[in-house]
């Protein structure tokens, strides 16, 4: 299970995602990309690598990997408390 410093890096790190009206009809992207949070997935999805992903979309850091990741677990969360209420 995750420590308190590592939720709190994960937290962090979504701010690195955000939804821009004009761009990628409001997908969540990567902040200064066009690259959707669901980009990113879909790559890790098929068995690319993080360092992997990082080669071939040359916009992005690790920590950009790593946000989208924080990202999609967030919204699991709150997807699962909503159903419950």
């Amino acid at each position: 299970m995750a420590g308190r410093a590592e939720i709190h890096r994960g937290m962090s790190l979504i701010q690195r995602i955000v939804v821009v009206p004009q761009v990628r009809r409001e997908k969540p992207c990567v902040h200064g990309t066009r690259i959707s949070v669901d980009d990113v997935l879909s790559y890790l999805v098929v068995g690319l690598t993080e360092s992997e992903v990082l080669q071939d979309v040359s916009q992005l850091e690790r920590d950009d990997v790593r946000a989208c990741l924080a990202f999609a677990a967030r919204r699991e969360r709150i997807t699962l408390s909503e159903s419950r209420a």
